[in-house]
């Protein structure tokens, strides 16, 4: 019994030696650097023992390095694109500031255009009323003094006091004064204020 013991034990060593063997022949398992004096009396099998590919420390290094590498080239590729980015905006404020500087100068230069329009107007509208004044002044006076004063003023003055004057008798209905004044004034003077009226339109 002791005998037959000893062989399956023998038997079980042996066996599970060859299968250490084979896987690793297999490169399943790696025991060649346990069993290597082993294998100097097993002829097809290199007695020495199989050694794991190692990695250096610069390898290392070098990987670290070469992924720093690549995200330092993609932060300098989105630095660039800011940039880029921020010089457009830079280029269209400027625009804006440009467009918004002209729109400023055009509106300062409306509102010069409708003061000089409205100080025109009231221009206009002080001079209607004082010759209007002239005009009733002159009516009521005797006819050979208002004549007089008449004829001392400037054409386009003594033209509008006269318009003036039958622009208010058609206003009122009543009969215009100023053909006695024509009849009463020098005679080329007279001629002189017709024709001027005839060549020149009422709104001049």
């Amino acid at each position: 019994m002791i005998g037959k013991s000893l062989l399956l034990l023998l038997l079980v060593v042996i066996l599970a030696a060859g299968a250490i063997i084979w896987f690793d022949f297999l490169n399943v398992i790696d025991a060649k650097t346990v069993l290597a004096p082993l294998y100097r009396f097993i002829p097809f099998i290199p007695g020495e023992g199989r050694t794991q590919p190692r990695t250096d420390a610069d390898e290392i290094l070098n990987l670290d390095a070469e992924r720093l590498a690549i995200r330092l080239e993609a932060l300098e590729l989105r630095d660039m694109e800011l940039n880029t980015r921020e010089t457009d905006i830079t280029n269209r404020f400027g625009e804006i500031v440009q467009m918004a500087q002209e729109l400023e100068d055009r509106q300062i230069a409306l509102d010069d255009l409708a003061n000089s329009l409205r100080a025109q107007s009231l221009d206009a509208e002080n001079k209607d009323r004082n010759v209007e004044q002239n005009a009733r002044y002159l009516t009521g006076m005797p006819p050979q003094n208002a004549v007089g004063i008449i004829a001392a003023l400037d054409d386009q003055a003594a033209i509008d006091v006269i318009r003036k004057t039958e622009e208010i008798a058609r206003a009122e209905g009543t009969t215009s004064i100023v053909s006695f004044w024509f009849s009463l004034m020098d005679p080329v003077r007279a001629a002189e204020l017709q024709r001027k009226m005839a060549d020149r339109p009422p709104n001049l």
